[in-house]
């Protein structure tokens, strides 16, 4: 049980006022012994333990209607969430928003994850009535103060966005405002479904940001409302590759895209699949079995003369809407040209032979190998990836920094590591020394997504087949895309970073791997690599929703999308816009359809030694987190004091007719006197003087 009015409580001893009063009336009347009374005694004495009974009953009766009156006054809280409360008025209130794509998930009464959670805090703050409000979501990083709980549902910072939350920047930013302002008492409350996209829960960031919250000298409490239920009838649409293709006098665009779903066995399914392409509207149907189904190059005319254009694809709405569509644009495609940087070119001639050899016709790939030395004269704005095979350089150096500005407007770079590896880290990520010689092959790796990802036919690469005879490690924040047997990675990508940063633990010399001879997936490598870092230097770009902030150079014109958006986060909103050169297809990161949920105490042990707590609610539910229950004590006061009025009537006097024993209707009226003197006046029952005077 908490209290809104806790100080209230400090009244709850005059719950002793009724023993007091029954201590005190004891001492106010003298005993005088009469004789003549002593059979009328011996005959009360036989009804002396009811008497007793009733006493205590009247005693505990006005008792509870006093401590029912004081918890009243204090306004008492019961919910499904105790304690949120906790006593005391907290000085500053902050709100952490995640307004990721997920959190449109409808239920079943139409109303999503976000606004639920949105109408359920209101709802509590305005019954907790703090002082001042704050919101941090999940795009902008920066608090905004908000004057009462209401205004949350009108504010733009709290409408959903395509862009993943990041929870430990949210947190970061909390502990960085609590720090500097130092609330003498704070509360943070946090809406999310928990999803491990968002919540980044094997991130090392977390064990920095818990101990860092734990040394905030002030009281700080942490209350989470997780809305951890999935659709299993959801289905998400992504569209993998866009491209225009030039066949004679005939122009098309050719789709790779993914419809996913739970697996629903043999069962088939046709849905319609509607695509737009600059505002030109067709349908073709997609038939879905299992998990779903790939549709490879599906071919589309254009008509002459256009070169460049946008489009959308989509599917029937379902409860996450979010996962229903994605934007595309084309252009002519450019030319894809790689820098491999060594000391050596010898030993990176087959990866310079790789990155010049063009998939199709209409591609065109060109590649060069330079010195590390000549880094800076180059002109980059026209490569599309960049294969460093020496040292990385040191920090605050020249080519860092060129680096740097590179995979900042979206570059690719592939580290291979160097004959000795030194100290020196590139997008969080350093090399660790060479391990001993031996023959290990690849354990695992991911094949649904960026480098080694499955062919358009559907086939798998080669990986398992490679063999690595050598390999260094790497130490910082990277995820694993290749994973040699043992647990060592073989490509990995950096996590920190705008563009593209991977590192291959191993070289293409023979003595060191097959990635050469094999060919095949060194090959996809760096063509994938190339591709992606190609589509950065056009006229139009894919962009993951809040991969590259608000730093767009020129205002952007939204051209297709939801309309209901702030200009302000259109890099962060699903759609297509234009600036004065481009065309950007904004849309959700793939991770987004990763529906897996951070465990409840995966999260709980994120939180360890911090004042938290947490509630599971779902998108229908219409339960209040908290409820004032100082009505049920009120109707505890009028029930104890009806209790006591009721204990206080005296005994109905019978009298016995049939005998005409006067004497025992006398000793009957004296034991009824008696017993209503002791329940009013508090004296001893052996003590009373004879008929009742003092």
């Amino acid at each position: 049980m908490s209290f809104l009015q806790p100080a209230m409580l400090i009244a709850l001893p005059l719950i002793a006022l009724p023993v007091i009063i029954h201590l005190i009336n004891q001492r106010r009347f003298q005993t005088v012994q009469w004789g003549a009374m002593q059979f009328l005694l011996a005959a009360n004495r036989m009804s002396r333990g009811y008497a007793r009974i009733r006493q205590w009953l009247i005693l505990a009766a006005r008792t509870l209607a006093l401590a029912a009156l004081v918890f009243a006054i204090s306004r008492p809280l019961s919910s499904g969430w105790l304690a949120v409360a906790g006593g005391g008025q907290v000085d500053t209130t902050i709100v952490l928003i995640d307004r990721s794509p997920s959190m449109t998930q409808l239920g079943p009464g139409g109303v999503s994850k976000l606004d639920a959670g949105l109408a359920k805090l209101v709802d509590s703050l305005e019954t907790l009535g703090e002082s001042r409000y704050l919101l941090l979501d999940s795009v902008n990083l920066e608090p905004v103060e908000f004057e009462k709980p209401s205004d949350l549902l009108q504010m733009p910072e709290v409408m959903p966005v395509s862009a993943s939350s990041d929870l430990p920047a949210l947190l970061e930013a909390t502990d960085r405002y609590i720090k500097e302002n130092k609330p003498s008492r704070a509360e943070v409350w946090m809406l999310s479904d928990v999803r491990r996209n968002d919540w980044k829960d094997d991130s090392g960031r977390w064990d920095a940001i818990r101990e860092s919250l734990i040394e905030i000298p002030q009281m700080v409490r942490f209350h989470l409302l997780a809305y951890p239920e999935l659709d299993s009838a959801n289905r998400s649409l992504t569209v993998s590759q866009v491209q225009r293709v030039e066949d004679g006098d005939s122009t098309r665009l050719l789709f790779s895209l993914q419809i996913n779903q739970a697996d629903s066995g043999d069962n088939k399914v046709t849905i319609p699949v509607t695509l737009e392409i600059n505002g030109a509207t067709s349908v073709f149907n997609v038939a879905l079995t299992g998990n779903g189904t790939n549709l490879v190059d599906y071919p589309v005319s254009l008509d002459s003369g256009i070169n460049r254009g946008w489009g959308r694809v989509s599917i029937p709405a379902d409860a996450n809407p979010s996962d229903n569509e994605y934007y595309f644009v084309f252009d002519e495609q450019p030319v894809r040209k790689t820098l491999v940087v060594s000391d050596d070119p010898a030993t990176v001639r087959p990866i310079e032979f790789a990155a010049s050899i063009a998939p199709d016709d209409s591609v065109v790939c060109e590649s060069q190998t330079i010195d590390p030395n000549d880094l800076i004269g180059q002109d980059l704005e026209q490569v599309s990836l960049i294969v460093w095979h020496v040292a990385i350089p040191e920090q605050d150096t020249p080519s860092q920094a060129v680096l740097q500005a590179y995979v900042q407007r979206g570059g690719q770079v592939i580290f291979f590591p160097p004959s000795s590896p030194t100290g020196s880290s590139f997008a969080g990520v350093a090399w660790s020394p060479w391990q001993e010689p031996q023959v290990v092959r690849v354990g695992s790796w991911v094949g649904d997504q960026d480098l080694l990802s499955r062919t358009r036919s559907g086939d798998a690469l080669p990986v398992g087949e490679l063999r690595v005879l050598r390999n260094s490690g790497l130490v910082g924040d990277y995820r694993a895309l290749a994973v040699l047997d043992g647990g060592v990675p073989l490509l990995a990508r950096a996590s920190n970073d705008t563009g593209g940063v991977f590192f291959c633990t191993t070289t293409v010399s023979s003595g060191d791997s097959s990635l050469a001879s094999a060919g095949v997936v060194l090959y996809a490598m760096i063509q994938r690599a190339g591709q992606v870092g190609a589509m950065a230097l056009a006229n139009t770009q894919q962009v993951v929703a809040g991969s590259i902030g608000n730093s767009q150079t020129q205002p952007w014109i939204q051209l297709g999308g939801n309309t209901d958006g702030l200009s302000s986060t259109y890099a962060s909103t699903a759609g297509v816009y234009e600036d004065q050169e481009r065309l950007f297809a904004v849309n959700r990161s793939i991770d987004e359809d990763v529906e897996t949920i951070v465990p409840e105490e995966r999260v709980a042990a994120l939180f360890a030694n911090l004042d938290f707590d947490r509630v599971d609610q779902t998108a229908d539910s219409e339960t209040s987190l908290i409820q004032e229950v100082w009505r049920l004590f009120l109707i505890c006061v009028l029930l104890a004091l009806i209790a006591e009025a009721m204990l206080c009537i005296p005994k109905r006097i019978v009298a016995d007719s049939e005998s005409g024993n006067t004497l025992a209707g006398s000793l009957k009226s004296a034991s009824h006197a008696k017993g209503f003197a002791d329940s009013s006046s508090g004296a001893k029952a052996d003590d009373v003087p004879m008929g009742g005077v003092a």
